[in-house]
């Protein structure tokens, strides 16, 4: 089974490829690396209290007022396992370029990043069981987690201006000052350079099939296009004899599993000497 590993930064439009490609003609499994984030921090979650004891005692409104909808007017929320976490205020814990933020940025991934794996490894081996050619995994910190080696193909869904993501950001969530999406965007790895990075896992060789970007300047058309184009090339070198193989031959599915990581660790390796250590430092 082919995994195509998604990625991109803060509102250049990898939740609109997401859900192309989850949608006919492609109607590929999704993993939503943000959705199983949220699982990982849900009241009464390992994710949870760990967040709470971290965050909560240096942040009074970490967690949602019991006035909130949310919780239903109880203290101890609706599933009495605890108030649901406050979003915002959690984001502007963490998101910034301080030293301060950084820091609470790599405790944030310290507790969610863990559960959000396993919960991966368990859906990829339930579409596999189920005989799907390839799956996607809808990751924003594909490169900094260092989830990357684990798939066979990456997409980044980049924009060609960074004022591009700030115009979409602020139009999506408007709540947003100027500042705090100016944060949000610097916080993560310029988008640009996670292109490069992809880029470079095609080891000097544009056919090699293991690095694809998509510029999402335009439309939706526009994107569903360049997407119509990429997904032909991977299908191509992914022929359904071989995804059937690997499914009625386990032992040659760990295998071949095993020399795509080591071989993408090695490129990632090379990679970040080459490009220096940005890559590999874990943001939010």
């Amino acid at each position: 089974m082919r995994v195509i590993g998604l990625t991109g930064s803060i509102a250049t439009g990898k939740s609109t490829c997401a859900s192309v490609l989850s949608s006919p003609p492609y109607s590929l499994p999704l993993i939503d690396a943000d959705l199983l984030a949220r699982k990982a921090v849900e009241p009464g979650s390992w994710g949870y209290r760990r967040i709470v004891s971290t965050f909560g005692p240096s942040t009074p409104d970490l967690l949602l007022p019991a006035s909130d909808p949310q919780c239903g007017g109880k203290e101890d929320g609706p599933s009495g396992m605890g108030r649901p976490l406050n979003r915002p205020a959690l984001g502007r814990r963490v998101f910034g370029n301080s030293e301060e933020r950084v820091q609470d940025r790599k405790k944030l991934n310290g507790i969610v990043h863990p559960a959000v794996r396993f919960y991966m490894v368990r859906s990829v081996l339930y579409y596999y069981l189920l005989g799907h050619w390839a799956v996607v995994l809808d990751i924003p910190l594909m490169f900094e987690s260092g989830l990357d080696i684990f798939c066979s193909t990456i997409l980044v869904v980049a924009v060609s201006e960074p004022k591009i993501q700030l115009e979409r950001l602020r139009a999506r969530d408007p709540h947003l000052s100027a500042e705090d999406a100016e944060n949000r965007v610097k916080s993560q790895v310029d988008v640009r350079e996670k292109a490069a990075r992809n880029q470079a896992r095609n080891n000097g060789n544009p056919e090699a099939g293991k690095g694809y970007v998509v510029y999402n300047d335009g439309g939706k058309e526009d994107l569903k296009v360049q997407l119509a184009e990429v997904m032909q090339k991977i299908r191509s070198r992914s022929p359904r004899w071989w995804a059937w193989l690997l499914l009625l031959c386990p032992p040659l599915m760990a295998s071949s599993a095993a020399w795509e990581v080591l071989r993408n660790w090695w490129v990632r390796r090379n990679t970040v000497k080459e490009r220096g250590e940005e890559l590999a430092k874990a943001k939010l």
